[in-house]
């Protein structure tokens, strides 16, 4: 079992816990999910039949590539309507399984579609290989401690959920459970917490340093998240950087060699400042987090200052307060908040 906490675009201070449960209905679920994927590798293969090749020149560069156009507009109400029209025939399940296999292959080709244009795939026709539906709010119902899921018109599935780990809501909404990602072994549950909820998370304080994030609260006691690896991508892109800096001013190539290396150290920290955030959110009701400004914080020593400069406190605080939203992101003051060990748990001189 296991549980994953992400925020909703446009939803301040709303959390969805993702929650995973065995179930033991995987033989009578079986026919549905292999009709399933087949539907949207059906899809597939007729979006990539309206794909139609461009050559085009790469911007800031000499290089041509293929990329994808559409002949048709595949995302006109007309076109989906055929689509799906075309799908229900002979279809012995459900009708809204169809739109769910829409929904996928849909959100599989826009995926596709942008990691190629970025050069990250091949030109060649994604499948979907693994066993998984999701499952519309019209095909579930809460009943008591399980699940009902719709297969075929007054024909149900019953997954009981007596034995989850989290708590659930009376019922089936937007703002309550979402859509379920149905597999032949587990169930992965979407639960919205509203505001002042959070999940019953305790509100924690946490303490920046160059290394760790440091946290404290009295229901969970010291925390600690280690950033060595965040701090590695900078110190790592700052060497790379340094062997090519001297020649920019005279190079073109180097130039862009420097912006490369620039772009691939924001995209790798991004990365773990959004993973350091995701932790945070998922231990915490509220959060309070140092005012720190690193203008105040520079001296005579380089290296001290290139250490100060590498650090990621405000773009953390910016993920958090996008996320959680400004009343749930409180700024302390960072007088005295370095003077206690977190191994020890007394106050130390710093």
């Amino acid at each position: 079992m296991c549980e994953r906490v992400c925020a909703h675009k446009g939803s301040q201070g709303v959390q969805c816990a993702e929650n995973s449960l065995k179930h033991e209905s995987g033989e009578k679920l079986l026919p549905l999910l292999l009709a399933h994927r087949d539907v949207v590798n059906r899809i597939l293969e007729e979006l990539w039949s309206h794909i139609e090749w461009k050559k085009r020149k790469l911007p800031g560069k000499k290089q041509w590539r293929l990329l994808p156009k559409y002949k048709v507009d595949i995302h006109s109400k007309e076109y989906k309507k055929k689509l799906r029209d075309s799908l229900l025939q002979g279809w012995p399940f459900a009708a809204h399984w169809v739109d769910s296999a829409i929904k996928t292959a849909y959100s599989i080709f826009k995926t596709w579609r942008k990691n190629y244009v970025k050069g990250e795939r091949k030109r060649r026709r994604p499948t979907a290989k693994r066993l998984f539906a999701r499952a519309k709010q019209t095909l579930i119902k809460l009943e008591g401690e399980k699940l009902r899921v719709t297969i075929k018109p007054a024909e149900y599935v019953y997954i009981d959920l007596s034995k989850r780990y989290f708590p659930l809501p009376q019922e089936v909404y937007s703002a309550g459970l979402g859509e379920p990602i149905i597999t032949p072994e587990k169930v992965h549950l979407p639960v919205h917490y509203g505001d002042g909820n959070q999940g019953g998370n305790p509100s924690v304080a946490w303490d920046f340093n160059l290394l760790s994030l440091d946290g404290y609260s009295p229901e969970t006691g010291w925390v600690r998240i280690d950033t060595k690896k965040l701090a590695s991508v900078h110190i790592s892109s700052f060497e790379k950087r340094r062997s090519v800096q001297r020649k920019a001013s005279r190079s073109k190539k180097a130039r862009r060699v420097l912006s490369k290396y620039s772009n691939r150290e924001r995209n790798r920290a991004r990365k773990h400042q959004l993973e350091i955030a995701r932790v945070v959110q998922s231990m915490c009701g509220s959060v309070g987090l140092e005012e720190l400004k690193k203008q105040g914080m520079y001296t005579r020593s380089r290296v001290w200052n290139r250490m100060i400069s590498r650090s990621d406190w405000r773009s953390i605080t910016r993920i958090l307060e996008g996320r959680m939203g400004e009343a749930k992101v409180k700024e302390l003051d960072p007088y005295g908040s370095s003077s206690y060990s977190l191994g020890v748990g007394g106050r130390t001189k710093t």
